[in-house]
Parts: structure tokens; C-alpha cells; sequence
């Protein structure tokens, strides 16, 4: 069994521990949960933006077809022939809405970093290099 030799720093750190009182372990706690916050809403925005780049694409296409004509138009599990018209009113309808949410995930996003931000502040001036917050 080799023995690891500590440097000095490793030494100094390890006589220099700092207790964790409750109120730190809370903001370790805060912070772990509102990192996973933080992945999901940004796979949140992934998932928007491909279905508005999808609905951008389909207007495209729509674009193309002969305003007399009926297509079939999703609506819950079924599909209704309509229109080209309306078919385009829907599809701007849907596209404003995942704006909307799109806009919505970004602002808690914020908020959610934003609190991150201030917990990293307090836990890395109270523990230093003893900590580790980066992902």
C-alpha cells in the first residue's frame, strides 16, 4: 500500500477545517437542488425550440401549398381537415404561445441562476477552496 504524501497547503487546509453549521448545509442543499432546476429548464428550452423551429418549418411548407386546399391539422389525438388559412392562424397561435413559455422558462432561469450566483458568493467566502460548486 503506497502512503500519499500531503503538501503543505493540503496540510494547512487540513488543519484549517471549517465546520459546516446547518444554515451551510441548507445552502449546499438550496444550491444542489436549484442546479438540477437549472438542467431541467434548460432542456426545457432545448425541447421549445425545436417545436417552434418544427411549426416554423411546417408554416414554410404551407407556404407552398394552394389556399383552396384542405390539410390535416393535429388537434389532441386526432386530425381535422382545414383550411390553409386557418391552418396558418393555428400554427402563429402555437408558435406566440411557445414564445410566450419560451420567455417565461428563460425569466425563472434567470432567477434561478441569479440565486445560484448569491449562494456561490456566501458558500465560497465561508469555505474557500474547500468547496466545490462548479459542474
Amino acid at each position: 500500500m503506497q502512503r500519499r504524501m500531503l503538501s503543505k497547503e493540503d496540510e494547512a487546509a487540513a488543519g484549517d477545517e471549517i465546520e459546516v453549521r446547518r444554515e451551510d448545509q441548507d445552502k449546499i442543499n438550496r444550491f444542489s437542488r436549484l442546479h438540477q432546476r437549472e438542467k431541467l429548464l434548460q432542456e426545457e428550452l432545448k425541447v421549445k425550440q425545436k417545436d417552434k423551429e418544427d411549426l416554423e418549418e411546417i408554416s414554410g411548407e404551407l407556404e407552398l401549398a394552394d389556399e383552396d386546399e384542405k390539410v390535416p391539422y393535429k388537434m389532441g389525438d386526432c386530425f381535422i381537415s382545414l383550411p390553409v388559412p386557418e391552418v396558418h392562424e393555428l400554427l402563429s397561435a402555437s408558435v406566440e404561445k411557445i414564445d410566450g413559455d419560451f420567455s417565461a422558462v428563460e425569466d425563472k432561469l434567470g432567477e434561478i441562476r441569479e440565486e445560484m450566483q448569491e449562494l456561490k458568493a456566501a458558500l465560497y467566502g465561508r469555505f474557500g477552496r474547500s468547496i466545490n460548486l462548479e459542474a
